[in-house]
């Protein structure tokens, strides 16, 4: 009895595991200053606020590939087409971050240029 007991508690642990430890997808700023119109001190909270996501971006980056390293040991003798679809699911997941991460900061890199080239 024992010896199940044991085999139900690390099979629920493994189908509930990324549940517990799920990845919480960052959202970029909801609005960035206007460099045309924003003071200085609006700009450098748009700073501090884009600097923020992208370390929430990296955190995130971090976890999705912890997950897709945990997957690959718990899941090893998975078929190779099996494999082959998870990888690729990573890979289009962390590719779509990362390009919403440099979107948004090269959104805000051009209201720099703006706020910059107002003040010259």
């Amino acid at each position: 009895m024992n010896k199940i007991m044991k085999i139900l508690i690390s099979f629920a642990l493994i189908l509930f595991a990324p549940l517990v430890f799920a990845c919480d997808y960052p959202a970029p700023p909801k609005t960035l200053p206007d460099g045309a119109t924003s003071t200085k001190d609006e700009m450098l909270a748009g700073v501090k606020s884009i600097s923020t996501y992208q370390e929430n971006m990296s955190t995130y980056l971090d976890c999705i590939e912890a997950d897709e390293a945990f997957a690959a040991q718990v899941l090893a003798d998975d078929d190779k087409k099996g494999k082959k679809q998870r990888k690729k699911m990573f890979e289009k997941k962390y590719n779509a971050a990362v390009e919403e991460q440099t979107r948004s900061v090269e959104e805000f890199n051009a209201e720099i240029r703006a706020y910059k080239a107002r003040s010259n």
